[in-house]
Order: C-alpha cells, then sequence, then structure tokens
C-alpha cells in the first residue's frame, strides 16, 4: 500500500517511520544524533509514492548504510505511534505539531563493519552502539519515550520466534 503525501495529512502529525535494528545477541542499534546529544533509533520521513516498507530501508540505508539485503524484516507496529514535540523544539517552517509513525523490527545480518554512518553530505548520526533491548525507553528524549515503550512493547513477542 502506498502512503498518501504528507501534505494531504490534516491531524498535525509528520508520518514517519522508524526502525529497531537488532543484532544476534538481541541488543539494539542505538546512534547519535550529530550536532546534538540525544541518542535514539533510525528514524524518518515517507516521502510521495513510497510504501513504509520502503520508507523504511530507505532510512536504513541513508542513516546507517545498510541496504535491503543486510537486514530480515521481522514484523512492524499494526497503527500509528504518535508523540507530540514541545513547542519550543518545533521548527518555525512546520505544520507539524509531533510525528506520527509505523515501527519496523529488523535483525542484522551483516557485519557490524557495514554500518556506515557518512554517506550523506550532513549525516544524522555521529556514534552507535549496541545496547540492551529496553535501554532506548529509559534514555531518549522524554518527549519521545511512550512512543519507544509502545513500539518496544509490540515488537518484543516477536522476537521469541528468532
Amino acid at each position: 500500500m502506498t502512503y498518501m503525501r504528507p501534505e494531504s495529512e490534516t491531524d498535525g502529525y509528520r508520518p514517519n517511520v522508524g526502525i529497531v535494528l537488532f543484532n544476534g545477541a538481541r541488543q539494539v542499534l542505538w546512534a547519535r544524533r550529530s550536532r546534538r546529544d540525544g541518542w535514539q533509533f533510525p528514524q524518518g520521513g515517507i516521502e510521495a509514492g513510497e510504501t513504509l516498507e520502503q520508507a523504511a530501508y530507505r532510512e536504513l540505508y541513508e542513516e546507517v548504510g545498510l541496504r535491503p539485503e543486510n537486514v530480515e524484516l521481522v514484523g512492524r507496529t499494526q497503527s500509528w505511534l504518535r508523540y507530540e514535540v514541545p513547542g519550543n523544539l518545533r521548527s518555525r517552517n512546520t505544520r507539524f505539531r509531533g510525528q506520527k509513525q509505523v515501527w519496523f523490527l529488523m535483525r542484522m545480518l551483516a557485519e557490524d563493519s557495514d554500518i556506515c554512518l557518512d554517506l550523506g553530505p550532513v549525516p544524522e548520526f555521529d556514534r552507535w552502539q549496541w545496547v540492551d533491548y529496553w535501554l532506548p525507553p529509559r534514555k531518549v528524549v522524554s518527549f519521545k519515550r511512550a512512543v519507544y515503550r509502545s513500539a518496544l512493547s509490540e515488537l518484543e513477542p516477536l522476537l521469541r520466534f528468532i
């Protein structure tokens, strides 16, 4: 299913995908945003004409350099999860009050050395590490914590089949 253009959104939330990438030890990839001190999962907006899955693979490549053949798609959240960005952190150039996200769970098939953070002219991340599955909801910026808890709670049962 192809997603509609973000310009057609009327609910005030920018459509977005998030990616929970895990390794053989069931740790998740956690990355530090460039030019900031915050850590988060890879995530990003959906472009016109993309499916949610296409957007997830594009973001994974743009942000950490992994291609679809470097991962296995294990599952995704069933519905949108929303968070609001505090007013003082919102860009003046946006009409969105927050983001709505579908989260994808992917297993890393490649080597750690295949991760590349500097593919684009302005990298999203400048560091990454593998961390315990439940660390990110405790450490991510406060306004994203509930979404992280919800996404990880929904996706966790899928790890039992791996």
